[in-house]
């Protein structure tokens, strides 16, 4: 120790020798009063976080030794770092008592050889007991003398100053009050509004403005309860309120010997909840004369009372330049530091030398010397979320980059990455300081470095500080205390993407927990990066200037192809191009049918974009290119964390000259279910809008008035009509009567009739054989020259390419195909196949072999990526027996998965016998999604269950089936050709209702604008497309949304870290936008867990260390964690903040109205209301008084 205390002597000595020397130099005319000069040796600040390290840096400046105090919840904070010395203080106190325990802080001080305390703001500086304990114990108070600190603390002695100082006031109570009756008196005598203030604190702690008679007893109460908690004393002291003023604050400085100067003011109007948001140094368009009346009245008051050191002298301006006094803060303030950089004058170190006995005029600080310069703007960046009504944001700061640079001074305490904000105190993260030669300018620097600010893991006011600096009034200076309230357009917010913390929380999910999607197969993803045959280069000067400036090579332009002649010509003259074809036009179904029936639907937009280049240059001949459907919107939403419509649009962008296909299952749009009239025709318009061209619109059942409001939705929408039969049975074979010749011309006049561009055969499970597909083809060619006819197949017994090449000799215009590596088992026949075999015929193709080649090498090697669904790993041939059993070629693939999943792998062939059987009991339907489902069902029933078709008939009225067979058998799907089985239907039915006529015609219009607003309460930053999302699955949309939320854009991460995740050492590389590309190492996974169930996964981040905490799902089982609220559930109510509980309102059983309170929390020295979002019954309540909460924890549930 006495080492230590040498080094500070040697460092202070030349500091010290210079202020003794000062002193000893002072004339008559500067001793007002006799001063004594005694150096002040160490210094303890009182306070902790940003304040205590900016007294500790002026001490280190003036060679003086510093000492902190802190919490034990303080022990890992920054300010206990930076002070030469730190003790740990009220050890067993509840955090902010641990501060305000004044026999502790005399005991630190005095074990530790401590001169002088700093009270900084806050916590005790205005106390003045404090203030005399510190004098009593023999040292130092850097501050007032404690006598004016309590009369100047206690707001009600301050106002009794300001009167006999002549100094304006505004009305008020002549000492503090405890009780609402005594508030409810003053209130009717005077009048409203009135404001309460707290009458022993400041801060905007225990204020409230009331304009109602009946709340001020409510108001009072919170106010009151705010005070006590924050300042140990609740009374109150009340004012009239004056409406629209400017808050204007004069700085003083004062010395032992009675001199007073002032230090100009500052500006402090854009408050909220009466709390300083942004200040200003000097206040902009202040009137010279009124400037002067208002510095002199508190240069004048402060001699009246004896003021010595720093403080402030607080006033109300209204628009007529009228001024009232409000208060004095005998402390430093928050923004001093403003002050400072137009004056040049350290604040913090004056107020040292003033303790010691220097007087101003030795500091030379005398009034003709003190100027401004320029314009300084101090904002306060806090962890509060502008977004959620400012409530307090805790945690750990996972990132932090601060913005610097000219003309800005940054003031903080734990401001790093790794840091824990806590609960327990005030919500300030750093203050921002600017300063340039004019206001506009200040503005411009500070705007500039809150927005190179990265701060993640917790929220900040940042984004509401950004629009303060845009808004032109604030530029102009004119601003009142009610700017924030009058400009709304302040919280609207563009909220920050975090895209990569973000992905950094999905990796280390699927480390810790596994992959986020299931997996079907014990098959990985391989290791191989997909070769990308390269496209032609646009290499014209424009084109090359443009790669110099941006990097990025330019492809040209792709070959015209059929989506520029449906652009010119709408639909009719797309239809009549397609039908003056002379070859055989070709759609590939690649992106979609291919891998929906070997894949799972499993590919993801990253690998089918990354392909589409080449696919416009060199198929710009194909009739369409499928790759949408209902499978696809689901399978997107459900498992692949991305969006169907994002896809589509990226697709157009990268495919402009090839037309579009999707699947539209009639009045069911891409749903499983019945849906508004305005939900089909909406959902149509928006696909066009997006980029759709060919609209595929069928009908599990062929119930043609399903398939005509399909139609009738996608025609209006300006797309190309191309209804579908569903083709089922055998038209060669004169046995099968049901589906014979005549019922496919009949269904085929009828839908040409009613208007289709284009007619479609699907053939959904392959059944469609060589002879038959000549016999039906050619019938419908001879009765409908005109119309293009197109065919699609699966290839599920192998015969595939025979039955397309008939179809296209029969007088079919366009067959489907998928390029090779993708075709055969239940896909479609090989696109390579069908281009050689008709190859140097009347129905060539046009397309090179060679380029199908290189195409079907990069699915190749893609597909191998997608090893967990692979449907090779239980298919591992094609079967002819899709002849007997009908199952489409979508379903085989799924059913099979269905069946080893549930233990039935082995039974997988009594499986395809039961489907036949179900068919059958189900009146041989035709089975294409969602009526393939039905008899998939009812197959997996029988077969678990060991029922024969003979048992069903027997105890139909006795079993209970499964969900799908029961709707099917109501006509939630549609009326089956040849009606419902019976008596089977009425067997199962019983006494359940029936629909009759179209399901989907009686339902209500939904309401889109209702729909948008409900989601809109979650997830703020929705779009049109994901309100339609929402309107066909309602709770994938909102799994999907809650995991975008919470994971960012995944749909960027290569597919084999997606599914699995990287490995421990691996390098990726994610491009989140041009010229945005972020590279991460995944460096380690803790062994260890936290108390929360979490494992900290570590990064390297564009080459700086990052990490996330996850809670590892299995391993945390055991532990007690409190449950989290599910975000989006109305039911579940979680906490709006940290906290503890002070008061629940509510018990099990209660009715409650919406707005109803539940609960009362406290944080960072501020309650909070929780309050029922929706009216209901209160099923469980799932906390306890004095229960300490994290945000999100669930509070209760209702129902």
């Amino acid at each position: 120790m006495q080492i230590l205390k040498a080094r500070f002597a040697l460092r202070a000595s030349a500091s010290q020798f210079q202020a003794w020397s000062s002193s000893k130099t002072r004339t008559a005319t500067t001793d007002t009063k006799p001063v004594e000069y005694k150096p002040i040796r160490s210094v303890l600040v009182a306070n902790r976080g940003e304040i205590a390290i900016r007294v500790f840096r002026a001490c280190t400046e003036l060679g003086i030794r510093s000492v902190a105090i802190y919490s034990e919840q303080d022990k890992l904070q920054m300010h206990r770092q930076k002070a030469d010395e730190a003790y740990i203080v009220g050890k067993g106190l509840p955090p902010v008592e641990a501060y305000l325990s004044i026999p502790e802080i005399i005991r630190v001080a005095k074990e530790n050889d401590v001169d002088a305390v700093h009270p900084g703001y806050g916590l005790l500086s205005e106390r003045s007991d404090f203030a005399q304990a510190i004098v009593d114990a023999g040292m130092r108070f850097i501050g007032p003398s404690p006598k004016v600190v309590q009369q100047m603390g206690d707001k009600v002695a301050a106002r009794k100053a300001a009167i006999d100082a002549k100094v304006p006031i505004v009305p008020g109570t002549d000492g503090p009050i405890t009780t609402k009756e005594e508030a409810m008196e003053f209130c009717k005598k005077h009048g409203l509004p009135v404001i309460f203030k707290a009458a022993y604190g400041g801060g905007g702690r225990g204020m409230r403005v009331v304009r109602e008679m009946s709340d001020v007893a409510s108001s009072f109460e919170r106010a009151s309860s705010e005070a006590l908690g924050a300042f140990g004393n609740g009374s109150m002291f009340i004012e009239r309120f004056i409406e629209r003023p400017r808050h204007i604050e004069v700085q003083l400085l004062g010395d032992k010997a009675g001199n007073v100067v002032h230090l100009y003011e500052r500006d402090c109007s854009v408050q909220r909840r009466h709390q300083k948001v942004v200040e200003i140094a000097p206040a902009p368009r202040l009137d010279p004369e009124v400037r002067q009346k208002m510095v002199d009245c508190a240069v004048h008051l402060a001699k009246y009372v004896g003021y010595e050191n720093a403080g402030t002298v607080e006033f109300l301006l209204d628009d007529k330049g009228n001024f009232y006094f409000i208060e004095v803060n005998a402390r430093l303030q928050v923004e001093h530091t403003i002050t400072e950089e137009v004056t040049g004058i350290d604040l913090v170190q004056s107020q040292i030398r003033v303790a010691e006995g220097m007087t101003l005029p030795e500091l030379g600080l005398t009034q003709e010397k003190i100027r401004t310069e320029g314009y300084a703007i101090q904002c306060r960046v806090t962890t509060e979320d502008p977004a959620n009504n400012f409530q307090p944001s805790t945690g750990r700061i996972e990132v932090f980059r601060s913005g610097e640079g000219m003309g800005i001074r940054l003031d903080s305490a734990s401001t790093y990455a790794g840091a824990v904000i806590s609960p327990y105190y005030d919500s300030l993260l750093v203050k921002v300081i600017s300063h340039a030669q004019d206001l506009p300018a200040s503005a411009a620097k500070m705007n500039r470095a809150l927005r190179e600010f990265r701060i993640r893991g917790v929220k900040t006011n940042i984004p509401f500080l950004l629009n303060v600096l845009e808004n032109q009034k604030f530029l102009n200076g004119a601003v009142d205390t009610y700017f924030i309230d009058e400009h709304p357009q302040l919280f609207m917010f563009k909220a920050s993407q975090n895209r990569a913390q973000k992905i950094l929380n999905y990796l280390g999910q699927v480390l810790v927990n596994g992959p986020a999607t299931p997996l079907a197969t014990k098959i990985p993803p391989s290791d191989v990066k997909p070769y990308i045959p390269p496209v032609p280069l646009d290499l014209s000067p424009e084109a090359l200037k443009r790669q110099e400036l941006t990097g990025e090579n330019t492809a040209i332009e792709p070959p015209r192809g059929y989506k520029q002649i449906l652009q010119e010509g709408g639909p009719e003259a797309f239809a009549k191009a397609v039908r003056q074809n002379k070859g055989l036009l070709l759609m590939d179904t690649t992106f979609r049918d291919a891998h929906q029936s070997l894949l799972a639907t499993r590919v993801r937009t990253h690998d089918l974009l990354a392909v589409s280049p080449y696919v416009a240059h060199n198929f710009s001949n194909l009739y369409s290119l499928e790759n949408w459907g209902g499978a696809t919107f689901d399978v997107a939403l459900r498992f692949l964390h991305e969006c169907p419509w994002e896809r589509l649009r990226e697709m157009r962008r990268l495919i402009p000259n090839i037309p579009f296909q999707m699947l539209l299952r009639g009045a069911n749009a891409v749903g499983y279910t019945n849906y508004p009239d305005n939900v089909v025709y909406k959902f149509c318009e928006m696909a066009v809008k997006e980029g759709m061209d060919i609209f595929r619109v069928f009908d599990s059942l062929n119930y043609l008035p399903n398939l005509m409001l399909g139609m009738d939705a996608a025609g209006k929408a300006g797309g190309v009509v191309e209804a579908a039969i569903s083709y089922t049975g055998d038209v060669s074979d004169p046995k099968k009567t049901k589906y014979d010749l005549k019922y496919y011309l009949n269904l085929a006049d009828e839908l040409i009739k009613g208007g289709t561009h284009v007619l479609c055969i699907k053939d959904m499970a392959g059944l469609l054989k060589p002879q038959a597909a000549k016999l039906l083809i050619s019938a419908i060619r001879d009765k409908h020259p005109s119309t293009p006819i197109h065919v699609h197949t699966h290839d599920t017994s192998g015969a595939g390419v025979a039955a397309m090449l008939a179809c296209a000799e029969a007088g079919a215009d366009v067959v489907d195909a998928a390029v090779d590596s993708m075709s055969g088992l239940t896909s479609q026949p090989s696109l390579g196949a069908l281009v050689a075999s008709l190859q140097a015929t009347p129905l060539d193709t046009g397309i090179p072999l060679q380029t199908v080649s290189e195409y079907s090498a990069y699915w190749e090697q893609a597909r191998t990526l997608y090893g967990p669904f692979e449907c090779t790993a239980t298919m591992k041939s094609g079967n002819a027996d899709v002849y007997i059993n009908e199952i489409p070629g979508g379903q085989y693939t799924n059913l099979q998965f269905q069946a080893f999943s549930l233990g039935l792998g082995s039974q997988f062939e009594e499986v395809k016998k039961a489907y036949r059987e179900a068919n059958l009991l189900l009146g041989d339907i035709i089975k294409v999604t969602p009526s393939s489902k039905v008899v998939g069902d009812f197959a997996q029933f029988m077969v678990q269950n060991k029922l024969t078709a003979a048992d069903i008939e027997a105890k139909a009225e006795e079993l209970s089936f499964p969900k799908s067979v029961v709707e099917y058998l109501q006509g939630a799907i549609g009326i089956p050709p040849g009606g419902f089985p019976e008596p089977l239907r009425s067997k199962v039915l019983k006494d359940m209702p029936r629909i009759e006529g179209r399901p989907g015609q009686e339902l209500p219009p939904l309401d889109f604008d209702k729909l948008k607003k409900d989601i809109s309460e979650t997830y703020p930053s929705i779009t049109d497309v994901d309100v339609m999302s929402a309107a066909m699955y309602p709770q994938v949309a909102n799994d999907y949304l809650r995991i975008k939320d919470k994971y960012g854009p995944v749909n960027l991460l290569d597919t084999k870290t997606f599914l699995v995740g990287p490995t421990v050492g691996e390098t990726i590389e994610v491009k989140i936008e041009r010229g945005k590309t972020l590279d991460i190492k995944t460096l380690a996974v803790s062994e260890e867990m936290t108390a929360a169930g979490e494992r900290e996964v570590f990064f390297e981040l564009n080459g700086q260390l990052r990490s996330v905490f996850i809670r590892d799902e299995n391993a945390s089982k055991e532990m007690k964690i409190h449950p989290k609220a599910v975000k989006g559930d109305k039911n579940q109510v979680g906490a709006p903040m940290p906290g503890t509980v002070l008061t629940i309102k509510v018990k099990e059983g209660d009715k409650v109205d919406k707005g109803q309170p539940i609960a009362v929390l406290s944080a960072m020295k501020m309650e909070m209301i929780v309050q029922a979002p929706k009216a209901g019954t209160v099923k469980s309540v799932n906390i306890t008084n004095g229960q300490k909460l994290e945000g999100d924890d669930l509070i209760c549930t209702l129902e």
